[in-house]
């Protein structure tokens, strides 16, 4: 009888990753390279321990042919679409909201609110960092509120993000004013973890979207939508089709940032460029 230390000497099959690539490229959009295949071994490797696999093929069968593997086709695109992210990650664009976006809102606003979305939010840190932001621009302007919505395909993600507890780590470049105006230390000294403050979560209201879904059943009247290092993973014409969606959710005259990698060069999009990846909608 086969034994789950079997999965560790069993590499995934060109055709059993060929079988999954198919898969995410049409469900979530996102290119799976031949350079991705070690890397798409690997993350599946807990997914088969945790059901009793002894090899790829069992579980690619359980997943896509039994009818019993739809719950783990969310587990399956969580660890395969999972990225990185840092607080106050291309800190320019924060600079830029916090001098002229939100000075620029303040003047030319039907309501006391500003919307802002975090697209493709991963772990939390960028809607986090919207709110810290936000919370020091507003402290001393009265009358004023904002909301911020977060948003991502993985549900692992948003768990962790709904926690707003980080390695310690993670917060070690922040100033010290950030630091001690928006953060809470473990009691524990053993636990190197930092947790948002109350009033930075409940800011933040977190809820799964696929990028890929024909339409967004979100408000359309947003002052700032945040897509950072997101549509780099999809083809152009994805690309295209996923930014003009998220545009058609700005307010005219509003405010659309992209990462610093990525480009609407090309693109026939409602949009002008008013700094570096930052847009306004015409």
């Amino acid at each position: 009888m086969s034994s789950n230390f079997d999965v560790f000497r069993q590499n995934l099959s060109s055709a059993e990753f060929e079988r999954i690539k198919h898969f995410i490229e049409n469900h979530c959009g996102i290119k799976l390279p031949p350079t991705k295949k070690q890397m798409v071994e690997g993350r599946l490797r807990k997914r088969l321990r945790k059901h009793g696999f002894t090899n790829y093929e069992e579980y690619l069968n359980f997943v896509f042919s039994s009818g019993e593997g739809e719950e783990e086709i969310v587990s399956l695109i969580d660890v395969l679409t999972t990225n990185k992210t840092d607080f106050y990650r291309e800190p320019g664009h924060f600079e830029y909201m916090r001098d002229r976006v939100l000075p620029y809102l303040l003047k030319d606003n039907d309501s006391a609110k500003v919307k802002v979305w975090s697209a493709g939010c991963s772990s939390g840190e960028e809607p986090y960092t919207v709110s810290m932001e936000l919370h020091g621009f507003f402290e001393s302007i009265k009358g004023w509120n904002f909301e911020i919505l977060a948003t991502d395909i993985s549900t692992e993600v948003l768990r962790k993000a709904c926690t707003a507890i980080y390695d310690e780590e993670k917060i070690a470049s922040l100033p010290f004013e950030i630091k001690k105006k928006f953060f809470l230390k473990s009691k524990d000294k053993n636990d190197c973890k930092v947790r948002l403050k109350p009033f930075i979560r409940k800011s933040v209201k977190f809820a799964r979207l696929n990028l890929m879904d024909e339409k967004f059943s979100h408000d359309k009247d947003y002052d700032i939508i945040f897509c950072r290092n997101v549509i780099i993973y999809f083809d152009r014409e994805t690309q295209e089709k996923i930014l003009s969606r998220l545009v058609s959710h700005l307010k005219p005259g509003r405010f659309l940032f992209l990462g610093h990698s990525e480009t609407i060069h090309g693109m026939n999009l409602d949009v002008e460029t008013v700094a570096p990846t930052v847009y306004r909608k015409l």
